[in-house]
């Protein structure tokens, strides 16, 4: 094998392990905003949760963790939208909240 093949096969595992792991965190996000909205009283549409924000931010210990920010959309009677947010910090949820709308 060359020094060309390993990067090349470094780089494709790397894009796999990312995949497996941004999709297993985006899963987990998706299971709490079903738990929020039910508590909340509204309904999650469309069973997805939209990656909108990546960035690195040191945690309450000072370690460098990853950012995210997710959002998705509920509805309180059905007729209108509203946007919801997750904030994470590594692989801990450190915020949820509903924008503001009708009961």
């Amino acid at each position: 094998m060359t020094l060309g093949t390993l990067f090349w096969l470094f780089i494709a595992g790397f894009v796999v392990w990312y995949w497996w792991q941004a999709k297993a965190i985006k899963d987990s996000v998706l299971k709490a905003a079903h738990r929020y909205c039910k508590s909340m009283d509204v309904l999650l549409l469309d069973d997805a949760v939209y990656l909108r924000g990546l960035w690195f931010k040191r945690d309450p210990q000072g370690s460098l963790r990853v950012w995210r920010r997710f959002l998705f959309d509920f509805a309180t009677t059905g007729e209108e939208r509203y946007t919801g947010r997750v904030i994470m910090l590594g692989r801990k949820i450190v915020h949820m909240e509903l924008d503001p709308h009708r009961f």
